[in-house]
């Protein structure tokens, strides 16, 4: 609901966060940094978290060191492991709810289904779950990336009858120990599942598609001590530094090297042949090795780490199937050659749906004009300013969008795309604005720039279209990614020039020589 004053609308709230993970929370504090504390933020769970709340599958942790893994104005030094189990990290959620005093700004079990901007009153009319609709100036979209669960599209897979269920909705009341199951996936989530389940169940068989490239796990108990340590502020800033440079290294070291092919092609070579030699460090069965072996370059998806992953396969009750899937039956699965295996329990790790239409966004946002997000990146291809705005959605941002995420740690991304938002709605309060809208050219600006620079990295260059990477969408795109440093999307996100926006109040916007100038990409 929202109040009338003369001939214009009060929205409820002057922001409204979708999603109370990390990215609504860090988009949170930097509303708090600016000045706005009339904002909602909204979650279909019933607690915070997001991903780590949805995520509990046995063996779920966080791939990027702990003391890392946190805000920059809440760096925490108490974890049980140098990489924290997820639950952890989802107690870390709730202590910055807490210390940053947000805890009365949530609404959790409250999912929103749709969003509209109303033209006329220059605000967002957000549908909930529960009928109810919810309305406010500005609207910060911070549902991740990894929010759709994917499910596979195998023949038969409603007839089966045991249980199924995929890695990010965990049913905990089935009991798997004693049993046969099946995991389809050896992605991120697979490589930490497997050996869990492998420890209890009967009989194990894993699936592959393709194999997943994979480093040893530098993993170690904290201990008191070693907290105590890092509890020391100056030490925890620079090893919180320190670390994000180089987690930014090893997983962005070819975007950032993409205007040297030679040199991009050898650094990829030296790092495969070090994890090849993990890999025969770990597994003497010429044959397994061969399966577990990438058939693409380093780099085309995201590498992990793991020091049981590799050895789980050589335990006498773990088989892996590179055969592809044909089917399943009421009882089991069967293989492209003929054969079939019964099982009690299927788990489905296979990954999200990422900048795929009707996934992403997660349900229908309708802009100026009555346009629809998803059918716009449908037909115009995903781009975003920044990866935060997107013309035709007035008064609308995003934490993970389009070209946001340069590869590393996701929270340096968390906190740069949130201060862009903060600081476009700053503005716009300041200058006594009702609508703020990114300009069409300075947007086509950047799209062409990330287009250009994605191209060019190896990605697209060494093999990596066919290697079935999320990074690149269905549309041939490298939306997924920012192909810059993280040093980079830190500087622009916090020094774009304002008048990138054009800024109005709720009589009709009129068309501007920008506006007339612009091309759709």
């Amino acid at each position: 609901m929202s109040s009338t004053n003369g001939s214009r609308t009060i929205p409820q709230y002057d922001v409204v966060i979708i999603g109370a993970g990390l990215g609504g929370i860090g988009a949170g504090v930097a509303l708090r940094g600016v000045g706005v504390e009339n904002f909602l933020i909204i979650d279909k769970w019933g607690r915070v978290g997001g991903t780590w709340f949805a995520n509990t599958y046995p063996g779920v942790a966080v791939d990027v060191p702990s003391p890392v893994y946190n805000f920059s104005f809440q760096q925490r030094s108490n974890w049980s492991r140098f990489f924290a189990p997820g639950h952890e990290i989802q107690r870390y959620a709730e202590e910055v709810v807490d210390r940053q005093g947000l805890r009365d700004k949530l609404r959790l079990g409250c999912g929103a289904v749709g969003a509209a901007f109303d033209e006329a009153a220059d605000l967002w009319r957000i549908r909930t779950e529960h009928g109810d609709e919810i309305t406010a100036r500005f609207t910060i979209g911070a549902v991740g990336g990894l929010e759709v669960p994917q499910t596979p599209d195998i023949p038969g897979i409603d007839e089966y009858a045991g249980k199924i269920m995929h890695s990010a909705r965990w049913d905990h009341s089935y009991d798997y120990r004693g049993q046969r199951v099946a995991v389809i996936g050896t992605g991120a989530t697979a490589l930490q599942v497997i050996p869990e389940l492998a420890k209890s169940v009967a009989q194990l068989t894993v699936y592959q598609r393709r194999a997943i490239w994979i480093g040893p796990k530098l993993d170690f108990p904290m201990g008191p001590a070693l907290n105590s340590v890092l509890n020391f502020p100056p030490l925890q800033k620079t090893v919180r530094f320190v670390g994000n440079v180089g987690v930014n290294a090893g997983l962005g070291a070819g975007l950032a090297l993409s205007s040297y092919p030679r040199l991009t092609g050898a650094a990829i070579g030296i790092g495969e042949i070090a994890l090849k030699g993990y890999l025969f460090s770990q597994v003497r069965d010429r044959e397994l090795r061969r399966k577990l072996t990438p058939d693409y370059r380093l780099g085309c998806k995201r590498p992990s780490v793991s020091n049981v992953y590799f050895k789980t396969f050589t335990r006498s009750h773990v088989e892996l199937d590179t055969t592809p899937i044909a089917r399943f039956t009421s009882t089991g699965i069967v293989t492209a050659d003929g054969a079939e295996r019964e099982f009690d329990m299927v788990l489905c790790a296979t990954g999200f749906r990422v900048m795929e239409k009707g996934a992403t966004p997660a349900y229908p946002i309708y802009g100026r004009g009555g346009i629809e997000l998803g059918e716009f990146w449908d037909t115009n291809r995903y781009q975003a300013y920044q990866g935060v705005s997107v013309p035709g959605f007035p008064n609308a941002f995003l934490v993970i969008g389009p070209y946001a995420y340069a590869p590393g740690s996701y929270i340096p991304l968390i906190e740069s795309t949130s201060a862009h938002a903060a600081r476009v709605i700053a503005e716009t309060r300041r200058r006594g604005a009702t609508r703020v809208e990114v300009r069409q050219v300075p947007h086509d600006r950047y799209f062409a720039r990330m287009d250009e620079r994605a191209k060019r990295t190896h990605l697209f260059t060494q093999g990596c279209v066919t290697s079935n990477t999320y990074y690149i969408n269905y549309q041939g795109d490298g939306a997924a990614f920012r192909p810059s440093t993280q040093l980079e999307m830190y500087w622009e996100n916090r020094h774009f020039p304002l008048n990138d926006y054009s800024y109005s109040t709720t009589r009709p916007r009129a068309a501007t020589q920008d506006d007339a100038l612009a091309t759709t990409s």
